[in-house]
């Protein structure tokens, strides 16, 4: 793949995700929505403005909450991939320590065993 083939996935990745974000928001609306018209429809001493509004504000907290859920959400995932990479770094470096030390064991170990047999 060529760096140009690599910009236009990257922009593909982007505009994917961007409209996956969209289509998010879009739905937590509607259900931040309809869950204000089933608590507005239990309170039928409202008048429609106040019904309206109080739909309104209702629906504007259930966006917030899920937008800080969502901010809380992504800044975990974050910490984990932080954690998880570091780890792995440490696991790779221990690996490539047994790998030199194996070799370094090895090679010295061969040519003795080896060396009777070259007389």
């Amino acid at each position: 793949m060529t760096t140009r083939d690599d910009d236009r996935q990257v922009d593909m990745t982007t505009l994917v995700n961007e409209i996956q974000g969209h289509l998010l928001i879009a739905a937590t609306r509607q259900e931040g929505h309809e869950a204000a018209v089933r608590f507005t429809a239990r309170l039928d001493w409202l008048t429609s403005r106040q019904r309206a509004e109080l739909e309104s504000r209702f629906a504007a907290e259930h966006l917030a909450l899920a937008r800080a859920s969502w901010q809380h959400t992504a800044a975990r995932s974050a910490e984990l991939r932080a954690e998880y990479e570091a780890k792995y770094r440490r696991l790779k470096a221990r690996l490539a320590a047994v790998c030199l030390t194996l070799a370094a064991t090895t090679v010295p170990l061969t040519l003795l065993l080896l060396a009777p047999l070259r007389r």
